[in-house]
C-alpha cells in the first residue's frame, strides 16, 4: 500500500502510471466517492501533454481525449444501476488496440468489461482527514510496469497482490 498525502502526490501517482502506459491498455480504477480518481486520471493526462480540462465522466459515462498518437478514454460507472447497462450502452467498441481505457467504479459493469492490465484501489485514510491509500493489483506485464513505475516515482516498494 502505497500513502499519497495530497492531491499533488495522487497527481504524481497518475504521471508515473502515464509514463507506462502503451496502446491497447486497460487501467480499472476502484474506490470510494472523492477518493481521488478523477485526481489520478488528472495526472495521467497532464503527464501525456493534455493542457485542457479534465473532469470527470460521471453524466457523460465517457471523455475522450486524444493524446499524440493515442486515443485515451476516461469512464466512469457510477451511474450503472445494472452490469447489464454496459451492452446497451455501447461502449464495448472503445476498447481497442489503439486506446488506452482508463475506467472509474468497473465493479459496476461486474465482469462484462475486459480484463485490466492493473487495478488501482484508493481509499480514504482511516483516523486522518487528509491523504488517501493507493493498492496497485497487476494482471499482466503492462500492469507490473504500471505498479513499479507508481512505486519508483513515490518511493515505495511495489505492491504485492
Amino acid at each position: 500500500m502505497i500513502h499519497l498525502s495530497n492531491a499533488a502526490a495522487t497527481e504524481r501517482a497518475g504521471a508515473a502510471l502515464a509514463s507506462v502506459l502503451s496502446a491497447g491498455m486497460i487501467i480499472a480504477l476502484s474506490g470510494d466517492l472523492a477518493a481521488g480518481k478523477t485526481t489520478l486520471a488528472r495526472g495521467v493526462l497532464r503527464a501525456l501533454g493534455w493542457t485542457g480540462v479534465v473532469k470527470s465522466p460521471t453524466y457523460t459515462l465517457v471523455e475522450h481525449y486524444l493524446v499524440s498518437s493515442l486515443y485515451f478514454y476516461h469512464f466512469d460507472f457510477y451511474r450503472f444501476m445494472n452490469p447489464y447497462e454496459w451492452e446497451t450502452a455501447g461502449l464495448a467498441e472503445y476498447f481497442r488496440s489503439d486506446a488506452i481505457c482508463l475506467v472509474e467504479w468497473p465493479e459496476r459493469v461486474a465482469g462484462l468489461l475486459p480484463p485490466p492490465d492493473a487495478e488501482l484501489v484508493l481509499t480514504h485514510r482511516e483516523h486522518t482527514a487528509t491523504g488517501r491509500n493507493l493498492s496497485i493489483y497487476s494482471a499482466t506485464s503492462a500492469g507490473e510496469r504500471c505498479q513499479s513505475a507508481i512505486a519508483a516515482v513515490l518511493e515505495h516498494s511495489p505492491v504485492k497482490p
